[in-house]
């Protein structure tokens, strides 16, 4: 359960969601930064709030506009899943270009041009387009497949065993 309230009293420029187990989240950035993690007067954790996709369009929308696009221009009989995987495979290459050679990169980009990003933003959507193209060949429902994907994980990394780590499942003892 969230609730945005309080920022007033807190001293925050930003809506603050305060979270049911008392934490909160200030969605607010200064000076065009996510504001840092840290501690209110009264000891409540404020995190920045999480990025979040639009809800339009969907990844159903996608593979549609996908569809459309290939069947206009006749490209099906190349578009096969070798084909697709291999192109994904050359936009992933070009995503790791725009971040080659920089060390590392701070989350939200904040060091990148306007153009930097979306040139990147671009990539990244090559990136989907082909993914989600390719699973539509290969008939594999993406969302379905990735709630089975995570019921999975949360088996596999249960998060009282790994919390705060980075190891491979194979490598936590019972």
């Amino acid at each position: 359960m969230m609730a945005t309230n309080g920022r007033d009293s807190w001293g925050l420029k930003g809506d603050v969601s305060v979270l049911s187990n008392g934490s909160c989240e200030e969605s607010a950035a200064v000076n065009g930064a996510a504001p840092e993690a840290g501690r209110l007067s009264n000891g409540a954790e404020v995190r920045p709030q999480r990025f979040a996709f639009s809800a339009e369009p969907s990844m159903e929308d996608i593979r549609r506009m996908q569809a459309e696009f290939t069947d206009e221009r006749a490209w099906n009989k190349f578009h096969q899943p070798r084909n697709l995987l291999l192109a994904m495979v050359g936009e992933v290459g070009e995503v790791a270009e725009l971040f080659q050679w920089r060390g590392e990169v701070a989350e939200g980009l904040p060091d990148w041009s306007e153009s930097e990003r979306e040139q990147l933003a671009h990539e990244l959507s090559d990136v989907l387009i082909y993914l989600v193209e390719l699973a539509e060949k290969c008939r594999v429902d993406l969302p379905q497949a990735v709630l089975r994907k995570m019921a999975l994980n949360r088996l596999k990394y249960p998060a009282s065993k790994v919390h705060g780590s980075a190891k491979k499942y194979t490598e936590y003892k019972d």
